[in-house]
């Protein structure tokens, strides 16, 4: 179509893919379960830490919505990003659990005031331009170059980890993309800051964000969407790294010859890179290419298929793990990313459909902090379920109440 070749060469639209691809960089994701474990904590106790950071997110993600609609969405993602490179610092200084955790605090910071401003300025500008009807195309596609940033990072945190002292170095290498998504947050035009004028009183500041808010708790179909994504997303979100201690025992345990002459834990830091890279690779191709399928079904039926598919992988997964089939495993986790990341636009699709324009980054805020409260919960409760009794018992009891729940969710 025309209108999706003027769309890619558009300029703003680059600086949006470019982005999700630096904000992606993210060197350390194929390794920080193995680096909390490797510093003496137990899954449990990694739930603890996850729970915190969510707890932050929780506590700062509306008010943050609220921040970015009536006071700037462009200054609201700069602060975030000094959140985020403070917490890698912290996490690179940090010899014991107290500094980790006020790392985690800073990184929940960063998470709150970056979830949801940046999709509402990629609402604003479409409209602007008259594209809005072509959101989830745009927005599979920004998607798609912050999963390249991913795979990019995950084939170079190899090279990173064979040649730094310790791992905890890898958390200083995060900080130069995220230095360059800084500066490039501020070449983006002054309108798409859309602050709105309002008294700057705090008694005015909490009457219009909860006015907002009741608003979005009345609309029902729009909650359910809202939770069905929040559920989904914390599931995985929960879960996705457990992938490392089970590739980690499973080829110790199989006695998977080493690569390039590496010992045995190192060959596992490649094959953990080589394998997020992949993940990532085939996610951005979902996510680019997801609007295919929902211009064949519509994206309300993805969107809900998609969550039955996720329980019953899951229960798939929970075989594999207890009879160390790793090749299954890997598979399943593989089909798992790639839902997800091809569910996320359709998110955005069947969403933006359901709020009103000036509730965009309050409503996206509020599904990130629903997401919050269930990973606050779930963290700790799947690390101990995981610690006392088997990771693949706890994929089985998720699979279960998943098919379940999903059918709480139906519209």
């Amino acid at each position: 179509m025309l209108v999706f070749n003027e769309i890619k060469k558009d300029y703003q639209i680059w600086k949006f893919c470019f982005y999700g691809f630096f904000k992606n960089l993210k060197f350390f994701e194929p390794y920080l379960l193995i680096y909390l474990i490797g510093m003496g904590l137990d899954l449990f106790q990694i739930g603890i830490l996850y729970a915190i950071r969510e707890g932050i997110t929780y506590l700062f993600e509306v008010p943050s919505g609220i921040i970015a609609d009536h006071y700037g969405k462009k200054k609201e993602l700069l602060i975030c990003f000094v959140f985020y490179i403070i917490s890698f610092v912290l996490f690179f200084i940090g010899s014991n659990v107290l500094v980790i955790t006020v790392g985690m605090i800073f990184y929940g910071l960063g998470e709150a005031f970056r979830s949801g401003t940046h999709k509402a300025m990629i609402l604003s500008y479409l409209e602007h331009k008259g594209w809005y009807e072509h959101k989830g195309y745009v927005y599979g596609r920004t998607r798609s170059y912050s999963l390249l940033g991913s795979s990019l990072s995950s084939f170079l945190s190899i090279l990173l980890v064979l040649n730094i002292p310790a791992l905890r170095w890898i958390f200083l290498a995060c900080i130069i993309p995220y230095i360059l998504d800084f500066l490039l947050i501020l070449s983006y035009p002054n309108e798409l800051d859309e602050k709105r004028e309002t008294e700057k009183s705090l008694k005015t500041f909490i009457k219009l964000g909860f006015g907002e808010l009741r608003d979005v708790k009345s609309n029902s179909n729009l909650i359910k969407i809202l939770f069905s994504s929040s559920t989904y997303g914390g599931v995985f979100k929960t879960i996705k790294d457990y992938i490392q201690p089970i590739l980690s025992n499973m080829i110790l345990v199989a006695g998977i010859g080493t690569l390039m002459n590496l010992d045995a834990n190192q060959s596992v830091k490649v094959y953990l890179g080589l394998i997020y890279g992949c993940f990532y690779i085939f996610s951005s191709l979902a996510s680019k290419n997801v609007h295919r399928l929902t211009s064949t079904f519509s994206s309300n039926v993805v969107f809900d298929r998609s969550f039955d598919i996720m329980g019953v992988l899951l229960l798939l997964l929970s075989f594999a793990v207890y009879n160390r089939f790793m090749v299954i495993a890997v598979s399943i986790y593989f089909v798992l990313y790639l839902l997800m990341d091809a569910r996320r636009p359709v998110f955005f699709d069947v969403c933006s459909d359901n709020m009103k324009k000036e509730q965009r980054a309050t409503v996206l805020s509020v599904e990130s902090q629903i997401r919050a409260v269930l990973m606050i919960i779930m963290a700790p409760f799947f690390g101990l379920i995981a610690e006392t009794l088997s990771i693949s018992f706890l994929f089985l009891l998720i699979g279960i109440l998943l098919l379940f729940v999903n059918r709480l969710f139906k519209r």
